[in-house]
């Protein structure tokens, strides 16, 4: 049993704290200062004291950092400056960019440093700890430390993939596309259904999505199909007509996607060369008909992404 305080209450933490507590640690104490991640403690770590990160780091053996990635480096040397963070003490952070170098000024003070990110979506509710059997971590460690990573790994159900510290970033870039991007993907396509008359377009969706992804995860590129990967050129014309005038805003998204997939073909010897030169041609003339400086005042408003 190890003694574990948790710093960063969000949707990972907590989840991560119960089901390590599940596994036998015991979790002393956490930190969260919004009302979301206090209510998400009290009903994932009931009983477990909250507190000040700095107290919660100096009752620990282990100390477990989920904070946002721009946060992490702040609050790790915030923390070795107030004497918090000790020799001897591990401390673990879940983000997937960063590798052991953030963690420099706990180590630099005797501390064990271990990144261990999860590869997976988090709701901050129970349904998260069953999701973690079987999930991947993004782990970095020193060759003493990684018996201690593997075991908490398996405490959590996951299985370890040994990532090197300067391959940290790329990792999280393929997650980050891969996940991030599916999302924007999929409520686009939702949006083009709903505007087809589709009534549930989720349904419409599920199926197919569900076996597109398997058969991507199974046979990559060879898992292409649609008018792109058969250079029906007059099918993409369409599909960029109707889009355009019924939701603009997909437009960039979509050539985009539709220019690689191309590429990918035409490389996998399954498009020729020629179609795809009309293929992208067409994309070009349909995103060169976007309004840009329309599609770049819907996040740059006051009031939205940060400008209030």
């Amino acid at each position: 049993m190890t003694r574990i305080g948790v710093v960063g209450a969000g949707r990972v933490g907590a989840v991560l704290a119960a089901a390590l507590r599940a596994a036998g640690h015991e979790i002393v104490s956490a930190a969260g200062e919004s009302t979301a991640s206090r209510m998400r403690a009290a009903a994932l770590l009931p009983g477990v004291e909250l507190a000040k990160p700095t107290d919660v780091a100096r009752n620990c053996d282990l100390l477990l950092l989920t904070v946002p990635d721009d946060m992490l480096e702040n609050v790790v040397t915030t923390m070795v400056g107030a004497g918090a963070i000790r020799s001897g003490q591990y401390v673990v952070h879940t983000s997937g960019r960063h590798g052991l170098e953030v963690l420099e000024a706990a180590t630099v003070v005797g501390a064990h440093p271990v990144a261990m990110h999860p590869a997976m979506t988090f709701t901050g509710t129970e349904v998260d700890i069953e999701r973690l059997t079987g999930c991947v971590f993004g782990t970095t460690a020193g060759p003493a430390d990684r018996a201690v990573a593997e075991g908490l790994i398996a405490d959590l159900g996951g299985v370890p993939m040994w990532v090197a510290e300067d391959k940290r970033t790329l990792y999280h870039a393929g997650l980050a596309h891969g996940a991030n991007h599916l999302v924007t993907l999929v409520a686009q396509a939702m949006e083009l259904l709903t505007a087809s008359g589709a009534e549930d377009p989720a349904a419409t969706l599920r199926p197919l999505l569900s076996a597109a992804l398997d058969n991507a995860l199974t046979a990559g590129d060879a898992a292409l199909t649609g008018p792109i990967v058969r250079g029906d050129v007059n099918t993409v014309r369409a599909h960029l007509k109707d889009i355009g005038e019924s939701a603009p805003a997909t437009i960039p998204s979509y050539v985009a996607m539709a220019k690689a997939t191309a590429d990918r073909a035409v490389l996998d010897g399954r498009l020729m060369p020629i179609r795809a030169v009309k293929i992208v041609r067409l994309l070009d003339e349909a995103l060169a008909r976007v309004e840009q400086p329309q599609l770049t005042r819907r996040w740059s408003e006051p009031g939205r992404s940060g400008q209030q």
